[in-house]
């Protein structure tokens, strides 16, 4: 079992399961407690509601029978009758209508209600047809009282109570009364409390005639659930009433159970707070530990500049400390091992870049010296023989007239000659290196005007638009005019050739100044290059032109004059929309480049003089 696990097994078994043992005992305890007062406040609350309503209809009784016995009925007038029932029905608020019941009156007999303050009473209910009376027990007493079942009297409940007025047992007459229980009800209402629960108050047949709830009046009491709590009491006076107090469990018990919801909630709390420091406790012990555990494991794996960050004041941290000064002292005894190591590789990778570097060099210069010794030779060859065809074929041309049937041939002769011609003096351009060249401070527009003007009549011939869009500021540049003005010319031809067959020709020349660089850019609407050629556009002797131009050595001889005069020159392109040529020459810096002191027939003017170029 692991540490973690072992130190929340002792939180439960240390703290938490003692807490939950006491928290449930106090918790039946309270129970039992709550219980007992509840029982008690309930038959408090029920015996002080009997008492109270005992007491409001006694009062009605007593007033209205000592009233009813001070009257001689027998012998009395219809008006004085009318005024006796008016008198008895103000003996008390809650008599809602007063009635006289005599069997040897033949006539009528009126009922009088009992006011504005009074019940009301619905003017139809006898009162009369409330009692059987030869069974009230009435006999020989004057003023005795007796009490009916209760009755609705319109939309309230009403007790009826009969008075016995003669002491004749054979025809005995009776005063007869409503007594309302509105005001019983009232003060059932006014005397509940939540605590205690709903009051009702029943006849001997189990009707209610008043409560707290809203409920049907003179219908039976709903029977109560096991679990309510009920108490009873018995109005006193021999009403026949008693009142019932029930309080459904769940209300009863309900500080109880949220209590109980309290200590579950703190127990568990308690438990979440205590796993919560445990798991943070084992989880930093563990994560000291394992720091400890992988630092062994890096040492044996021979990383040595592992080192253990381990706070505290504990036994971990001297181990840790332990480990620390042993990764020292074995490091530094590899690290003087590695660095003899370091200090021989690093001669040793020297000779070999000086090597290779060498290597490569001569290797370069042996196939540029073969290449120009082998332009130059065959230059030198072709040219002696091919000076004398075409001088020939002149000559020839010149004693014929153009309607002879031999000057056509003479004239493909001339034009093989210079094409033949054209060949030897890009294979003698190719030949050239750099040590000719002749660099001066050159303003690149005035160059670029000059190649522009004189590339024009070719460019009218193949119907190319030229948008030359040049700097305002001179661009001066540390160059070769010549050389820079055969760079231009090659990427001009390279252009209008590519455009032979577009049917829009068009050629954007730019010029822009960036940092110590000059940007030259050639763009054509041409047909492109395609992406797998792009990579070899520079190679001598690589060409893709479907129709002559020269034997591949162009953009050759552009891209070796670029890189002699220490720039760049770059190429994209999208087939099938042209292709964009980037020349980046560095700026004329008077710090670095020394012009010669005296100017020569290369000199480039700012206004841009003509170039002379060898065609």
């Amino acid at each position: 079992m692991r540490l973690s696990q072992q130190l929340i097994l002792f939180m439960l078994a240390a703290a938490v399961l003692p807490l939950s043992a006491v928290g449930f005992w106090l918790l039946n305890r309270s129970e039992a407690e709550l219980s007992a007062r509840l029982e008690h406040e309930q038959r408090a609350v029920a015996e002080a509601a009997a008492e109270g309503a005992a007491a409001q209809l006694m009062s009605a009784i007593d007033g209205l029978s000592t009233s009813a016995a001070l009257f001689d009925w027998g012998g009395i007038a219809p008006d004085e009758l009318r005024g006796g029932l008016t008198l008895l029905a103000a003996q008390s608020e809650l008599i809602a209508a007063v009635s006289l019941v005599d069997p040897k009156r033949k006539m009528p007999l009126p009922t009088v209600a009992g006011g504005e303050r009074h019940p009301a009473y619905d003017g139809v209910t006898p009162l009369s047809t409330a009692f059987d009376f030869p069974a009230l027990g009435l006999r020989g007493q004057k003023g005795q009282a007796a009490v009916g079942p209760a009755v609705m009297l319109g939309s309230s409940p009403a007790l009826p109570v009969a008075v016995q007025v003669s002491a004749n047992e054979k025809d005995s007459a009776f005063i007869v009364a409503f007594i309302g229980l509105d005001a019983v009800q009232a003060r059932l209402v006014a005397r509940a409390s939540p605590t205690a629960g709903e009051l009702q108050l029943v006849d001997g047949e189990g009707r209610v005639v008043a409560g707290t709830a809203a409920r049907a009046r003179l219908q039976p009491l709903a029977a109560t659930r096991a679990t309510d709590r009920v108490a009873r009491a018995t109005v006193p006076e021999q009403l026949g009433l008693t009142v019932v107090v029930s309080l459904p469990d769940a209300v009863a018990m309900a500080p109880v159970r949220a209590l109980r919801q309290s200590v579950l909630v703190g127990i568990g709390v308690t438990l979440a707070f205590l796993v919560t420091v445990g798991l943070l406790f084992t989880r930093r012990l563990n994560r000291r530990l394992g720091q400890v555990g992988g630092a062994a494991e890096a040492y044996a794996r021979g990383e040595l500049s592992t080192r253990l960050q381990v706070g505290g004041q504990d036994e971990l941290a001297e181990l840790a400390d332990t480990f620390n000064r042993m990764g020292t002292e074995l490091e530094a005894a590899r690290g003087r091992l590695l660095k003899w190591n370091d200090e021989l590789k690093v001669k040793v990778d020297e000779a070999l870049a000086d090597l290779r570097s060498a290597q490569g060099q001569l290797i370069e210069a042996q196939k540029l010296a073969a290449l120009g010794q082998l332009g130059a030779g065959v230059a030198h060859e072709i040219n002696n023989p091919l000076c004398g065809i075409l001088g020939n074929a002149q000559l020839m041309m010149l004693d014929r007239t153009e309607s002879d049937a031999d000057f056509d041939l003479l004239k493909k002769i001339e034009e093989s000659a210079k094409r033949c011609r054209d060949i030897t003096q890009n294979l003698l351009r190719f030949s050239q290196s750099s040590a000719r060249a002749d660099r001066r401070p050159v303003d690149l527009n005035a160059v670029l005007r000059s190649c522009l003007a004189f590339e024009q009549p070719r460019f009218d011939e193949g119907q190319v638009t030229v948008r030359p869009a040049l700097a305002e500021a001179p661009m001066q540049v540390w160059a070769d005019p010549e050389l820079i003005s055969q760079v231009i010319s090659q990427l001009a031809s390279n252009a209008r050739t590519a455009m032979i067959k577009s049917p829009v020709r068009t050629l954007d020349v730019v010029t822009r100044a960036e940092g110590a660089e000059v940007w030259l850019e050639v763009t054509d609407s041409g047909r492109g290059i395609p992406e797998g050629n792009l990579a070899r556009v520079f190679e001598p002797f690589f060409t893709t032109k479907d129709v002559w131009s020269n034997i591949g050595l162009g953009l050759s001889v552009a891209y070796r004059i670029v890189t002699e005069h220490e720039g760049r020159i770059e190429v994209t392109s999208t087939a099938g929309q042209g292709a964009r040529f980037a020349v980046r020459l560095p700026r004329y810096d008077p710090t670095r480049h020394q012009a010669p002191s005296t100017a020569t027939s290369k000199d480039f003017a700012a206004g841009g003089q003509g170039v002379g170029i060898t065609r």
